[in-house]
């Protein structure tokens, strides 16, 4: 019955953590560029059953699991869908690869592109970081008009009236060979682990563009709803081995 308490429990917590990633989740589903988590359980220290009473030779009868513990929340990468937003500075990625932006904890990644222009004359992101190109960070100040390529070059000109304009600098698109090693740190940045591995970025640059979470709302609330039925039977179950307890130390005691 102790035994039955811990794996009940074990349930709800698990429960728990996977209702706060789900609740995260949905609370982003507008969230420019956002990547929805995942919360990942494995079986925790399950017990090989066997037969007893039938001498050393007794066979097994198989695996009994003692509970479940959250081995980890990944992240999905998979692209959102894009929109179309007709600001110049709005700029979405078609391919795998990240933003590179400058913060004081170091160099970060996003896929957020909704970007602006800082009072320094900087491409900045909503939080004030500034975006970099190959050259360092990506100086507007003089430009009147602007443009971005598909291969990532900041176009620029002085005079809006003007067609002519001139090649500045390249956006730094970095792409990583397991994802998996970056962490999320929270205003939709990544930081990457010290062993992670970069390569060549297939993204191309869509102007005037946005991508969407990759967050589906409904698949999400059926989630929750699953998540929430699970930890009220796992709670049950807690209620009923309360109640042979305390049979088993009120009345089976007496007897």
């Amino acid at each position: 019955m102790i035994r039955g308490l811990y794996t009940a429990a074990s349930g709800m917590l698990a429960e728990s953590v996977s209702n706060d990633v789900i609740a995260n989740n949905l609370a982003n589903a507008g969230t420019t560029g956002y990547k929805k988590d995942v919360t990942v359980t494995k079986d925790f220290q399950s017990l090989l059953i066997q037969r007893i009473n039938d001498g050393p030779d007794s066979p097994a009868i198989g695996r009994m699991g003692t509970g479940v513990v959250v081995d980890e929340i990944a992240t999905n990468q998979s692209a959102g869908s894009i929109r179309s937003t007709g600001n110049p500075l709005d700029l979405a990625l078609d391919g795998q690869g990240f933003f590179t932006v400058e913060t004081p904890n170091g160099i970060r990644y996003t896929r957020d592109g909704n970007f602006s222009r800082s009072g320094q004359g900087y491409l900045v992101t909503q939080d004030g970081y500034r975006v970099l190109g190959t050259n360092g960070p990506i100086a507007l100040a003089e430009a009147k008009k602007m443009s971005v390529a598909e291969d990532g070059r900041v176009m620029m000109s002085t005079d809006a009236a003007s067609t002519d304009e001139t090649a500045v600098d390249t956006l730094r698109i970095t792409a990583f060979s397991d994802e998996r090693q970056l962490v999320k740190e929270g205003a939709n940045l990544f930081r990457a682990e010290p062993n992670a591995k970069t390569q060549p970025a297939t993204a191309t640059v869509q102007e005037g563009m946005l991508e969407q979470s990759n967050v589906n709302a409904v698949l999400e609330m059926v989630h929750m709803i699953s998540s929430y039925r699970a930890f009220e039977i796992n709670s049950k179950m807690v209620q009923a081995q309360d109640e042979l307890l305390n049979k088993a130390v009120n009345n089976v005691a007496n007897v």
